[in-house]
């Protein structure tokens, strides 16, 4: 069966068959987080500023359901008009009909809509302190063991994305810690991607906890409670219970999920063609990171599903912008999208775009006019 939207970097084992994702029973789920590592300057524009970043997740939540935020009074996007990529998951799960749960795995702020709250706290500033106690971090992975175990009941295919500001900077250190050579090859939500910045914070806090490359090896939950977010453990709980399910794994976004993958290889977690990474050409073709070069590293058997979006070719100069560099990626966009054309082939890039800049006007541009 083919699927001219979807693009596929091969797993080298090769047995991997994209037909065998196709589901009726899908849902998305959507793991929403916040770390004070976020606030460092320079690290993101996922907020107008610092203060304004802890109610990003909770907003992308919020857009998706509404169209809108409710927990701060702003529309999803930078002044100058570049939306949040919760617009293109909005998009893809109502062209699609897919259903989406909300999970709070640490937030600053709560969105305001219906959702799973695993009274989770939220990450802390990794260039200060460590990231979380142990027992949070366990208290999570239990958590999301129970949320997988429930979701693979009534779900064939599940899609899993995030909205963690920052969280490219604390993948970076779990990588680094579980010995995966890392640096450089992690993403950005902007176009010149300040991995000096990121090697620094993650090489300061480790000479102050006296940690070094590899030292957690096979200590995957220590790697997170050193260096990591509150999402982390989260996810890898809920993949966790849902491939030992034998149900199947979208993990929609870019080098964040890398290192998901890497946190389920410690645990010695068996794929069984069951889990591929799904994101957009954005990620795939930037320059300034390498999403291959890492899966590379961590597992042999975990293809990268990408889709186009077309976004190039887009009239609205905010949606042109993700193909000049800004955002790329982000709240599950890209494995929604690709959700989205395995359930419904009838959905072709044109009639996407079409939906998502309608999407646009009615949300992005009609409260700034």
């Amino acid at each position: 069966m083919k699927y001219a939207n979807i693009k596929n970097i091969d797993a080298k084992s090769g047995s991997f068959s994209l037909s065998n994702f196709k589901s009726n029973s899908s849902s998305f789920l959507f793991a929403i987080s916040y770390t004070e590592t976020a606030t460092i300057p320079g690290l993101t524009i996922a907020g107008a500023n610092t203060e304004l970043i802890k109610f990003t997740p909770a907003a992308d939540a919020e857009y998706i359901h509404y169209g809108r935020c409710r927990c701060i009074d702003s529309i999803p996007a930078t002044p100058d008009g570049k939306p949040t990529p919760a617009i293109i998951t909005k998009t893809a799960l109502e062209l699609a009909n897919i259903p989406i749960t909300i999970i709070d795995s640490g937030l600053a702020v709560k969105p305001i809509l219906p959702h799973i709250d695993i009274n989770s706290t939220f990450g802390r500033n990794i260039a200060v302190e460590k990231a979380l106690e142990l027992k949070d971090v366990m208290e999570n992975y239990e958590m999301g063991r129970l949320i997988g175990k429930q979701v693979s009941k009534n779900n064939d295919l599940l899609i899993i994305g995030e909205s963690i500001p920052g969280g490219t900077t604390t993948a970076l250190g779990v990588l680094l810690l579980l010995g995966y050579d890392a640096y450089n090859k992690v993403s950005s939500s902007m176009p010149h991607n300040p991995h000096q910045l990121k090697n620094k914070i993650v090489e300061k806090s480790m000479l102050k906890s006296g940690i070094k490359f590899g030292d957690h090896q096979y200590d995957p939950f220590n790697a997170i409670s050193h260096l990591g977010d509150p999402m982390m453990p989260t996810v890898l709980g809920m993949v966790q219970e849902i491939l030992s399910s034998n149900k199947k794994v979208i993990l929609a976004g870019g080098t964040q999920m890398c290192c998901i993958v890497a946190l389920l290889k410690s645990l010695n977690i068996r794929f069984n063609n069951n889990l591929c990474i799904g994101t957009t050409s954005y990620v795939v073709n930037d320059a300034e990171s390498s999403l291959d070069g890492l899966l590379n590293q961590i597992a042999d058997d975990v293809p990268i599903l990408y889709s186009d979006l077309g976004l190039d070719s887009s009239t609205k100069a905010g949606l042109r912008s993700y193909s000049e560099g800004f955002v790329k990626e982000g709240a599950g966009a890209g494995g929604a999208t690709i959700a989205a054309y395995l359930k419904e082939q009838s959905i072709t890039q044109k009639i996407f775009l079409h939906e998502l800049e309608k999407n646009y006007s009615a949300t992005i541009e009609k409260p700034i006019s």
